[in-house]
């Protein structure tokens, strides 16, 4: 029997997994995946059991303090999964293990700080920062480091208190903090089960004619009418009762009290809507006898479907669940969006009504709790999420799909550890053997590529499926519809002839036809980056740097044109090189603008906004959507939400308003990301037999993306920028690691750059891959961030992997191929 567990730890900067001593109790008991709270130095912290040996090469092990959870929280092959994880992109591996709890189960250990003030205090010896230290913890007594944390925000608040400890005005304790969630339970109240109704009558409920008695007696009639067990809050509200009433007739052996648990279920409002299940075209039968065949083996390749919007993508997602469903297996479904959840819910709960699991971060605490224990438990057929999904513990996955796969939302990386959803379901899928299923209308150049070359399957949906009409119990006839007509704009030509509008005059026009026929608009807006790119507004010619070819980036502190990638920097433009215009402008706008711009043009328009001001309420993406659906409004303005797969009838036209914006940030990806942007936005009209139009207002109608994307030709794109990234040696031709460091000292942060790119340089020179290439330090695009400066280092090869174990990173974060590099 083993008596040493291995556990790794939940501390900050620990990469490593410890022995500990088995407690007595739970020899032959405790379980890989086990949450335990264990001695650690000078604190008591939370981990979790990865495995057991029988012996320890280490003296005085301590013991496992106690177990936090009687089940497991983690299966072995999530510990596989987060280990193979922390090898690919750099991290801890408890970091993995943590974000496959909850929110409030897993609990880091903190420091509690308390004021131990003498009665006569000379603050004239402090500084301003430790005396508001003190403030604060008279004011609102003792504080852990996180919170502190809060209220000191872009501070760094902790040498300060050092100084204050030392000098005993402050003490400081570790503490770990008890999980915060746990199951809901109510009280209900019953009938005493030996009680003889016929009697009631003659039974005194306290003083006759007093309210009490009347309450009480109200309260009886209301469990003799209900015959069960009866929630507390609907007794106080339809009797006047209260808790003192209830424990009244308790002490009188007249009722009986009991609890029970309550499920937190956020989906437990959405009714089916009872949709039929369709035939399949065609070209979906095909598919889906890949789909299938790849679900029933035992060592199942990954499928990728590149099917145009509108092409039953989802519907081949519902049979790959049924399918699962039928070998006794669960399925996860990603998407990439929260805004997405509602509409995708919908659509498998009248498939899976009562089986399907939702979780993601609006839910609250308890919901996200009670959904997580329910997965772990394998109560559902299939769970929907953004990217966290797929760490959620399910029994036994038969299916991993991953809807809009190109979306950058799937490449964790501001909160927690970095890991991409792609090559994390990619790495499950072997562990576990299941099936992986990627979806997209205009899926990553390098998926794409790797999954041509590693022989995945590979399935093409080229036809838009029109509404079906209904037969007796499946949707019979089948139609199709043709992609949206695409008209690119030149904007240099509307300013040549006097529009000085945001809106070219064939989009006002076209605008105006969609109102007078009550159907509906979209207007899209690519914000990121805006009135930062600078460019002629005859021309359409941008600046960009000699040696990496990226646009420039104007900084208004400095007047100078900086390339993010290189460091390359040069005066403003005073005149264009290209043509001679002294017309050089920046450009960029808001929604707001977009807003009031429509109004003046058709007063009488009804607007929606979709951004991130107004959707940053839990049910807000849902409530838009339905406004927008029942016709409430007639235009919808947005930003990139608008252009994730939505499916909105009513829209016949798009008008993209910048679609220049995306293809000049500094980044080899910027073609591809504008490209998908423009398809997957454009796809939004024409869904019905109304058909549909786009106009792509642009200065720069010449560059391919935009070309490819105005003909809906994935194929075109791929082979043109497949090409680039060849020349210029980006993935898929070589693997890419950014090093990022931040700090509130810019000078600092610039130091420590300088510093790590000597190291690098070192260790590239020693290497044997003479592949290797660094770029930089350098501040990214965004050179500051939430008040701390950046810097990065860029480091490019076909094994660049093999570098970074060899350099000490502290203070660093390492991004494996990340979706940008701005």
């Amino acid at each position: 029997m083993a008596k040493f567990a291995q556990v790794a730890v939940y501390v900050p900067g620990v990469n490593d997994q410890f022995d500990y001593l088995i407690p007595q109790n739970w020899q032959g008991r405790l379980k890989p995946g086990h949450l335990v709270e264990v001695p650690f130095n000078t604190q008591q912290v939370q981990g979790i059991v990865t495995s057991f040996s029988e012996t320890s090469d280490f003296p005085d092990i301590k013991e496992i303090a106690a177990v936090i959870d009687d089940v497991p929280v983690v299966s072995p092959p999530y510990i596989k999964l987060a280990k193979a994880l922390a090898v690919t992109f750099f991290q801890p591996i408890p970091s993995y293990l943590m974000t496959m709890l909850p929110p409030g189960l897993g609990q880091r250990s903190d420091t509690l700080y308390k004021a131990d003030l003498p009665e006569e205090l000379d603050v004239s010896t402090l500084t301003s920062l430790q005396r508001r230290l003190l403030e604060t913890l008279s004011q609102r007594g003792d504080l852990r480091g996180r919170q502190f944390d809060h209220i000191f925000r872009h501070i760094d608040w902790r040498k300060s208190i050092h100084v204050l400890i030392k000098n005993g005005l402050i003490t400081a304790q570790p503490i770990l903090p008890a999980p915060k969630v746990k199951k809901k339970q109510i009280n209900t109240v019953r009938l005493a089960p030996n009680l003889d109704i016929k009697s009631i009558e003659d039974i005194s409920f306290g003083r006759e004619g007093s309210a009490a008695s009347e309450r009480r007696r109200r309260m009886i009639d209301l469990l003799i009418k209900e015959r069960e067990d009866t929630e507390v809050s609907y007794i106080y509200a339809s009797t006047g009762a209260s808790s003192a009433d209830i424990r009244y007739l308790e002490k009188q052996s007249l009722v009986v009290v009991n609890s029970r648990e309550v499920i937190r279920d956020p989906v437990e409002g959405v009714s089916p809507e009872g949709t039929l299940r369709p035939n399949l075209t065609e070209d979906q039968r095909s598919a889906w006898q890949i789909i299938k065949k790849e679900i029933v083996s035992s060592s199942p390749l990954p499928t990728l479907i590149r099917g145009i919007t509108g092409s039953g993508k989802t519907e081949l997602y519902l049979r790959a669940v049924e399918q699962t469903e039928k070998m006794g297996k669960q399925a996860v479904v990603l998407v990439p969006e929260i805004s997405l959840t509602p509409q995708t819910i919908q659509r498998f709960l009248d498939r899976f009504p009562g089986r399907v699991g939702v979780i993601h971060s609006r839910l609250s605490p308890g919901e996200r709790y009670d959904t997580w224990r329910r997965a772990r438990q394998g109560e559902f057929s299939v769970l929907i999420g953004p990217r966290s999904a797929l760490f959620t513990p399910m029994p036994n996955i038969g299916v991993i799909i991953l809807d809009e796969c190109h979306d950058d939302s799937y490449y964790q990386a501001e909160m927690g550890p970095v890991y991409d959803s792609i090559e994390a379901a990619l790495t499950f899928g072997k562990i576990i053997d299941a099936a992986v299923i990627f979806g997209s209308a205009t899926p990553n150049v390098d998926l794409y590529f790797h999954a041509q070359y590693q022989h995945w399957r590979v399935i093409h949906l080229e036809k838009r499926i029109a509404a079906r009409i209904k037969g007796t119990d499946t949707i019979s006839s089948i139609s199709y519809l043709p992609l949206p007509s695409i008209d690119v704009v030149d904007m240099r030509e509307e300013l040549q002839q006097g529009n000085r509008s945001m809106f070219s005059r064939s989009l006002q026009e076209a605008l105006k036809i969609v109102i007078e026929k009550r159907q509906q608009a979209i207007l899209y807006l690519n914000r990121r980056g805006s009135a930062t790119i600078i460019f002629c507004r005859d021309c359409g010619y941008t600046a960009r740097c000699p040696k990496c070819d990226f646009p420039l980036t104007f900084h208004q502190d400095t007047h100078q044109l900086m390339c993010h990638t290189c460091g390359y920097s040069r005066k403003i433009l005073k005149k264009c090189p290209n043509c001679g215009s002294l017309r050089i402008r920046q450009y960029g706008m808001g929604t707001e603008r977009v807003e009031q711009a429509l109004i003046e043009l058709i007063p009488s328009v009804r607007i929606l906004r979709w951004d991130a001001d107004t959707a940053s309420g839990k049910q807000s993406e849902a409530i838009i959507l339905s406004h927008f659906k029942r016709h409430n409004a007639d235009v919808l303005i947005g930003t990139q939400m608008l252009a994730k797969g939505l499916d909105l009838p009513l829209v016949t036209l798009v008008g993209v308003i910048m679609a220049d914006v995306g293809l000049n940030f500094p980044d080899y990806r910027a073609g591809e990301r504008a490209f998908q942007l423009l398809t997957q936005v454009a796809g939004r009209a024409g869904r019905s037999a109304l058909g549909g139009c786009v106009f792509l207002q642009t200065f720069q109608p010449e560059h391919y993306a935009i070309q490819y994307a105005a003909e809906h030709d994935f194929l075109g794109f791929y082979d043109a920028d497949l090409d680039y990234r060849r020349e210029l040696q980006y993935p898929p031709f070589s693997k890419v690691i950014r090093f990022e460091t931040r700090d509130l000292d810019p000078q600092i942060a610039k130091e420590r750059a300088v510093d790590l790119a000597s190291r690098l340089s070192e260790k590239i020179a020693e290497s044997a891959d003479k592949t290797l290439q660094m770029v930089g330090p350098v501040p990214p695009y965004f050179g500051k961030r939430s008040g701390y400066y950046r810097w990065q280092i860029i480091l490019k090869g076909n094994q660049p992997e093999l570098v970074v174990p060899l350099v000490n990173l502290q203070d660093w974060r390492v991004d494996v191929n990340p979706p940008n590099l701005l």
